[in-house]
């Protein structure tokens, strides 16, 4: 396949970029603006593939995704672009309805002309994949329920408004139009190359500079946590084998205390890293409670048993192990992280972008 994967040189696009050149024959052309959380030293270890293909665009602008498309000629297109983080959406909504409900309605339209030219079995075969999260849901108030993938939609955030918004246009093309779509709704990602602003890199950087650990509220919020590398391979899975209209949750089984996360990645520095910074005695000692977020979702938990029913994906990570692969991963690679934090990231282009 000749895959268009929008936000390609994101956290999470990154990981399904990786997955597709390291372990299929498939095409890749990234489509990402390259906005604050859009890096391509993401893809360094990729770049050089002629499977692959960076174009430097922003989905907003409906002349360049044309000519991507005409180009091109894409077989599916894996969309994860968007503003993804609640605390930016809170303080500046404006750039979530602009990239996240704007730019998912001109995305489907120019995917959509594009369709409409195609004939015979590349038409019937094309596939639009919107990548959701479950905050569209809202949050749980009981111990035992978890998202269904037909649990009404009750957003919390501006971030989680503006995905649930995008959901029911990429539904409403399938509707009006058939044109032919799937959306899935994934649960918290972590794991290599996430943006520090998030909090397991955030907690894990802040540690290693002795900096406080900030926790909202009493940090007993709990998410379901997916390593960013199961969740490459679930949506790869479901963009080859998904049905049309149908929607796929997916999560890690992996429900957590935000505070739990936070413990228990000191605990992996005290083993990794025992000479601390300063006088630090224990990295928990770091540990900050700070004012809670308005309107902050309590408890986030997936049902992720359709996708395991009907494609037969399971993630391969427990939370244990991969909270360790992702320690492990920002101690053996500062000069990703160091990059990040001190903006330079922003300057490297690695000669690709038109």
């Amino acid at each position: 396949m000749k895959v268009i994967v929008t936000g390609g040189a994101g956290f999470i696009g990154s990981a399904v970029v990786r997955h597709i050149i390291n372990e299929t024959s498939d095409e890749v052309i990234v489509i990402d603006c390259l906005t604050y959380a859009g890096n391509l030293e993401s893809l360094k270890t990729i770049v050089h593939c002629d499977r692959f293909k960076f174009e430097q665009v922003d989905i907003c602008n409906r002349t360049e995704l044309d000519r991507v498309f005409a180009e091109l000629k894409p077989d599916v297109v894996m969309h994860l672009a968007a503003e993804s983080h609640v605390d930016r959406s809170i303080d500046g909504p404006a750039a979530f309805i602009q990239t996240n409900i704007v730019g998912t309605y001109t995305l489907l339209e120019a995917a959509r002309a594009y369709w409409n030219t195609l004939d015979g079995a590349a038409k019937a075969e094309f596939r639009f994949h919107h990548i959701s999260t479950d905050e569209v849901y809202g949050d749980l108030h009981g111990t035992e329920d978890l998202f269904t993938e037909a649990t009404p939609y009750a957003p919390s955030s501006p971030y989680s408004a503006s995905k649930a918004s995008s959901d029911h246009l990429v539904r409403a093309w399938l509707r009006t139009y058939g044109f032919p779509t799937i959306v899935t709704n994934c649960s918290n990602n972590y794991g290599p190359y996430h943006f520090p602003e998030k909090l397991i890199p955030l907690i894990i950087l802040n540690a290693l500079d002795g900096k406080p650990l900030p926790v909202y509220g009493n940090g007993n919020q709990i998410r379901d946590w997916l390593y960013v590398e199961d969740h490459a391979r679930a949506l790869y899975k479901v963009v080859c084998e998904g049905e049309v209209g149908e929607t796929y949750n997916i999560g890690g089984h992996n429900e957590r205390k935000n505070i739990e996360v936070v413990q228990t990645i000191c605990r992996l520095l005290e083993e990794l890293v025992p000479n601390k910074p300063g006088n630090l005695v224990k990295y928990e000692d770091l540990i900050t409670f700070v004012t809670d977020r308005p309107g902050h979702d309590m408890r986030y938990a997936i049902d992720a048993s359709k996708i395991e029913r009907e494609l037969g994906w399971k993630p391969q990570e427990t939370f244990e192990s991969g909270i360790r692969k992702t320690v492990e991963w920002y101690l053996a690679n500062q000069s990703w992280w160091s990059r990040v934090k001190d903006g330079s990231y922003a300057g490297e282009r690695l000669g690709l972008t038109r």
